[in-house]
């Protein structure tokens, strides 16, 4: 078998990886990308856990099990009547599939659209040697490729609970969340981060009962607390039922039902009987199958492979980016690293800026955050005032009938420069990109304040919080 060389070799096409391939292709090198994803089909699926099981298709559901429940709740306070209003789920799930697949040719196309060369199979390291490494690849058919750079971009998978493996029938990961075919009567989820309140809220939605277990004593401990309150106090009362402080015990899987055993935040002994089981308690980096041993790949004791400040490994030539390395496992935070180290192979300065990098849960409300929080500023010692503004006050969210939330700043209380933005509220995922870009240039609250914002907007809750760091607030 021939060997095919090139400049850089990318495993992985998820964010972090097909997007660090189109940059170095962008900047003249040659470059393979090699994925083992498949649809159902047996075709190549790039895009990652992102595209295939995770970002994409979950929006898709939030967004088709929000329009149910504003038609089944909220359109006769339009003037809207409906009768006979059904939920097709099959239907539903097709259209996540469609956009799963748009999403996934999209990509293959952007890497003809580079000359990028695509590998559907999994990549392994076979030796180092010649200034570069010797690449597998096996799928379908067998490659070999040699790389002088390579970029390691293999992302994560969800962690299991000890001897409860995933049937992703009735114990469910992301992916079977992602894949129920009907709506179950009752639905129990351990874990509630991000996917968990995600899942759990699509399928509330259109009509399952929803029992979220958590085992931290506090809700979204890394949101602002007074957000994470605000954001605890919305989804309960929409019929999301959140226990936190629990304890799981034994766990039974039965033919028709999954019972869990678990001790309340008071002690007391409880189960809960549920048709499926979504768990998720986060997830561990994908590095098996790697032949990281081959060359002397560093992985440390949690999986992770370990790299420096710029996702350089210990060895010439080898980086890592996105979930399989430090940091939060966000496929934005990928992506710029995947551009950040294409950028310093070509000899420039790629830069991450973690404190940059925007948190957003997709709920309804959104959660989403930058910056520190205020329970982080106290507990640095650091003087700062905030100033928050709700969107019950804001003219385009009453229009919306979405009047949930608020707007909160955090600015050092003597330069004023925003430390902190946090947001619970109608499109909290769009309105915090405004905060990044002020905070990436080291604005002030007053800077925010001073800029004009158009009228009726929901971005106005964001002047209005800025305002509110000086105590003047014009519309609260």
């Amino acid at each position: 078998m021939s060997t095919t060389t090139f400049d850089v070799v990318v495993i992985g096409a998820g964010p972090g990886g097909y997007v660090a391939a189109i940059r170095a292709a962008q900047l003249g090198m040659t470059v393979a990308c090699i994925d083992d994803w498949q649809n159902a089909s047996g075709g190549a699926a790039p895009g990652g856990t992102c595209t295939n099981v995770g970002c994409i298709p979950s929006k898709a559901l939030l967004q088709s099990s929000e329009y149910y429940e504003h038609a089944a709740r909220h359109f006769d306070a339009h003037g809207i009547g409906l009768k006979d209003l059904r939920i097709d789920v099959a239907k539903m799930v097709a259209r996540k599939d469609q956009i799963v697949k748009q999403t996934n040719e999209g990509i293959l196309y952007l890497f003809k659209k580079n000359k990028i060369s695509f590998f559907h199979g999994r990549g392994s390291f076979v030796k180092a040697g010649n200034g570069g490494y010797e690449i597998a690849v096996q799928g379908k058919e067998a490659h070999a490729l040699f790389g002088r750079q390579i970029i390691i971009a293999t992302g994560s998978s969800a962690r299991a609970l000890p001897g409860l493996p995933f049937d992703e029938d009735k114990v469910l990961s992301n992916d079977g969340a992602l894949r129920i075919g009907s709506v179950p009567k009752r639905l129990g989820v351990i874990g509630s981060g991000v996917i968990g309140l995600e899942m759990g809220s699509v399928w509330r939605r259109v009509g399952a009962e929803v029992k979220v277990l958590e085992a931290l004593p506090s809700f979204l401990p890394a949101a602002d607390a007074q957000i994470a309150k605000e954001a605890h106090k919305a989804l309960t009362r929409q019929g999301l039922q959140i226990e936190l402080g629990v304890k799981v015990g034994e766990i039974k899987v039965g033919r028709k039902a999954v019972s869990v055993a678990y001790t309340d935040a008071k002690g007391a002994a409880q189960t809960l009987e549920v048709d499926k089981l979504i768990v998720s308690i986060g997830r561990v980096p994908n590095t098996a199958g790697l032949n990281g041993a081959a060359v002397g790949l560093a992985i440390d004791e949690r999986g992770f492979i370990v790299v420096d400040n710029e996702c350089r490994t210990g060895l010439p030539g080898v980086w890592a980016v996105g979930d399989v390395v430090r940091g939060p496992m966000l496929a934005h935070k990928a992506e710029e690293e995947g551009v950040a180290v294409a950028e310093r192979i070509a000899g420039q300065h790629g830069h991450v800026d973690f404190n940059l990098v925007p948190f957003v849960v997709y709920t309804s409300p959104e959660i989403a955050w930058v910056g520190k929080s205020e329970q982080a500023l106290q507990e640095e010692g650091r003087a700062y005032r905030a100033g928050s503004f709700p969107f019950m006050a804001n003219g385009r969210a009453r229009a919306l009938g979405d009047t949930t939330g608020m707007v909160k700043f955090l600015a050092d209380a003597v330069s004023d420069e925003i430390l902190g933005v946090h947001i619970v509220g109608p499109l909290a995922s769009e309105l915090i990109a405004e905060a990044a870009v002020a905070m990436a240039f080291h604005a002030s609250a007053e800077d925010i304040a001073r800029i004009c914002h158009a009228h009726p907007s929901l971005s106005e809750a964001m002047k209005e919080a800025a305002l509110a760091v000086d105590k003047r607030t014009l519309n609260f």
